[in-house]
């Protein structure tokens, strides 16, 4: 970890200005597995502060969060904790390729992250930007810059003045093999500007 703040600070003008500001990034974690992609599922395009408690809702309602219950909840009963019809969707897609193995969420950490993003992609409703925060929480992934999260974005483009993702891809390439930290460093921006804070 230090290995990434010493680099990213010593050739990146914007790193070493956050750390100054705001002291170092939590670096967050999140346990592998089943439930985590459940979380990350209720967590696109909604504050993940409103996407914890959606979920403490369903872990309560179900107490055995696993593939085969959540698959056999009727959707009436996710609706009534406040899941949206596609999250329940994509939930239950996410249940469904499990019971029938055409995931092995146990085996992706001996895999590349090309490998995990291929195998995660195939699933409807998981998209690149809930595999790139799985591969970042769960998978310790060093590398990883989401470009689908508008903090990050939002904030390469007040720091940075870069508005193209496009462009933006090309720029984040000098933060490599760290783009993982650099994220961290700029949700830490983002979240402390605004005097918010979150528990990952």
């Amino acid at each position: 970890m230090q290995q990434a703040i010493d680099f990213l600070t010593a050739n990146e003008p914007i790193f070493q200005t956050i750390k100054n500001t705001y002291g170092l990034p939590i670096i967050p974690s999140r346990p592998q597995g089943f439930e985590t992609l459940v979380l990350l599922i209720l967590e696109q395009q909604v504050s993940i502060n409103s996407a914890k408690a959606t979920f403490l809702k369903l872990k309560n309602t179900v107490k055995n969060l696993e593939p085969s219950t959540l698959i056999n909840l009727p959707d009436q009963e996710f609706r009534d904790i406040g899941v949206s019809r596609q999250k329940t969707k994509y939930i239950k897609c996410l249940a469904e390729a499990i019971i029938e193995k055409t995931i092995d969420l146990e085996s992706l950490p001996s895999k590349s992250s090309g490998q995990v993003r291929f195998e995660l992609i195939k699933i409807k409703g998981i998209g690149n930007w809930t595999i790139d925060i799985y591969l970042m929480f769960c998978l310790k992934t060093p590398d990883i810059i989401p470009l689908g999260d508008i903090a990050v974005v939002n904030t390469i483009k007040e720091l940075l003045d870069i508005h193209n993702k496009e462009e933006m891809e090309v720029y984040t390439q000098k933060w490599a093999p760290y783009r993982s930290m650099a994220t961290f460093f700029l949700w830490h921006h983002y979240l402390q500007k605004r005097n918010r804070s979150i528990e990952y």
